[in-house]
């Protein structure tokens, strides 16, 4: 591992009323969070905010500033209430237009007679915008800055994603052990508390579980820092051996 690597983060908004009110069943935030995992992008944050343009501008121009990139979802459709790109616009105080580029890649799409205004809608880009291919409906995406704007539909997000990850430079890769032990997480808190002040460049967190024999605890251990990381499993593994009488 390269240890001269920094930590590279980014934050996810998933944009749509559908979502809030649960009629829609979030299926892009894993999906993005795996994909930049692979390639050693770390998603920190993750926003659902309604089709409201002041909300869109005040989630993208809060966490632009923070993380290395930003993905949005959803939005930038056909009908009325898909407001994204203009939020986006607004949030960087940039107009926007028709694309010709994008307006090209549409018109290959529809004839002439069914290219309405509305689909024409999803060839508005902000100024300076480069466009994020679509290979499943064409209506392309668009990249302003470190803000990816995608589709919401997750197939057409995944191909999205797939189109731009050449765009992406991951950084640090973020490491993980895993200890599992027979015993509630309530029993071993206190030791892990004092194990994390002792390595604060290692992530511990306890995930509880429950099955036919039981219950018992995941301790997940994640650092970028390998020698750390084996040192604190080393000591979960102890911890864990202690109270359970091993």
């Amino acid at each position: 591992m390269n240890k001269n690597k920094t930590l590279v983060t980014a934050a996810v908004i998933l944009i749509g009323d559908e979502v809030l009110s649960g009629r829609t069943k979030d299926k892009n935030l894993g999906y993005i969070a795996e994909f930049l995992g692979e390639i050693d992008i770390h998603v920190l944050e993750a926003r659902v905010v309604p089709d409201q343009q002041s909300r869109i501008i005040e989630a993208v121009n809060a966490l632009r500033p923070l993380y290395d990139y930003v993905f949005t979802t959803g939005g930038i459709g056909p009908t009325h209430d898909d407001i994204t790109a203009d939020a986006i616009a607004a949030a960087f105080s940039v107009n926007i237009d028709y694309n010709d580029e994008a307006m090209a890649i549409l018109r290959t799409r529809y004839e002439e007679k069914d290219f309405n205004d509305a689909r024409k809608r999803m060839a508005r880009i902000p100024a300076g915008a480069s466009l994020i291919e679509n290979p499943v409906s064409q209506a392309p995406g668009f990249q302003i800055e470190n803000v990816f704007v995608m589709a919401g539909v997750p197939k057409i997000m995944q191909a999205m994603m797939g189109c731009l990850a050449h765009r992406l430079e991951g950084g640090a890769r973020m490491m993980s052990r895993t200890v599992r032990c027979d015993i509630g997480e309530g029993w071993i808190a206190a030791k892990l508390e004092v194990l994390q002040s002792e390595f604060p460049d290692v992530s511990l967190a306890s995930y509880p579980f429950f099955n036919k024999d039981g219950m018992g605890t995941n301790l997940v251990a994640r650092s970028t820092n390998e020698e750390s990381l084996n040192k604190a499993e080393a000591a979960l593994i102890a911890i864990v051996n202690g109270d359970s009488g091993k």
